[in-house]
């Protein structure tokens, strides 16, 4: 297989009939033809089911097209690392939940292209189980995941450790002396993306099986505001919102009958990847707690 085959394939995908496909490739529906049967041959699998006027992915298409989509990525990112050469002798390539961004990685980025004109730093934000896939398909040099990663050949350490704080905008928390668990399950809750962790997990718990959130954000720094104005009630790390805390556009809510668990950042790895070059000072910081 080829690039032009995959690109065609993962078009057809999406657009999902044939002369559509050739009219925005710029090429002859023959050419589509040609390029997905040499596609199915090769892999001795049909991956569309085809109709009089669309096409479908099979069973065995949706499959292949999330290797197809990776093997492109891949070959993206081996050309950029190689044309960085020429640039920057100094390259990076940093994953991170979005939750951690704002808090651990921008402070390092910073620091790390301060008065350096030889250093390239890629950020690719995403959800954790994603970005350890990318990490394992060398995508990505680190990555800073709510969950950890047991695996052999890879360095798996914990950043960080926070506490998660109930708060809402200031002046808008109807539970001044705390918030007990039966009153929490019916406020205006802002849902944010901790799923995966411990925190998620608990989260979660906390509310009726099904239950339909006020605000449901892929991200937890755009909830920030929303709550300045009053329209609800969110658990978010500390070090995320302390800065909020501290000017007065948000409150702490306290808890009543429960305690909240704490968030762990984990950096993951290549165990023979020198991991020291990003970090600088924070590194043997780092390996002291661990």
């Amino acid at each position: 297989m080829n690039t032009e085959e995959l690109k065609t394939f993962i078009y057809l995908s999406k657009v999902k009939n044939f002369t559509l496909a050739a009219e925005q490739l710029f090429i002859a529906q023959s050419t589509v033809t040609n390029r997905i049967s040499e596609l199915e041959k090769e892999l001795g699998k049909r991956l569309f089911s085809r109709s009089s006027k669309t096409v479908t992915l099979t069973e065995a298409g949706e499959i292949f097209l999330r290797y197809a989509q990776r093997i492109l990525e891949l070959q993206d990112t081996s050309m950029e690392e190689m044309n960085a050469l020429d640039l920057h002798s100094r390259k990076f390539s940093v994953g991170a939940i979005n939750a951690t961004y704002e808090t651990y990685v921008k402070p390092l980025i910073d620091e790390c292209l301060k008065d350096n004109a030889i250093t390239s730093i890629n950020v690719t934000l995403g959800h954790s189980l994603d970005l350890i896939q990318q990490l394992q398909d060398n995508m990505l040099d680190m990555v800073f995941s709510a969950v950890p990663l047991k695996r052999l050949g890879y360095a798996c350490d914990v950043y960080d450790v926070d506490r998660v704080v109930l708060v809402c905008g200031k002046g808008h928390n109807e539970y001044p002396d705390g918030v007990s668990k039966t009153q929490l399950a019916k406020v205006p809750y802002l849902l944010c993306d901790f799923t995966l962790s411990e925190a998620g997990v608990f989260i979660r718990s906390l509310f009726p099986k099904n239950h339909v959130f006020r605000l449901d954000v892929d991200n937890s720094s755009k909830i920030i505001p929303y709550l300045e104005k009053g329209l609800g009630y969110s658990f978010l790390p500390y070090k995320l919102v302390k800065d909020k805390l501290e000017s007065g556009t948000l409150e702490e809510v306290a808890l009543k009958d429960f305690t909240a668990p704490n968030v762990t950042t984990y950096l993951i790895y290549h165990q023979d990847y020198d991991v020291k070059r990003f970090l600088e000072n924070r590194f043997e910081e780092l390996h002291q707690m661990n």
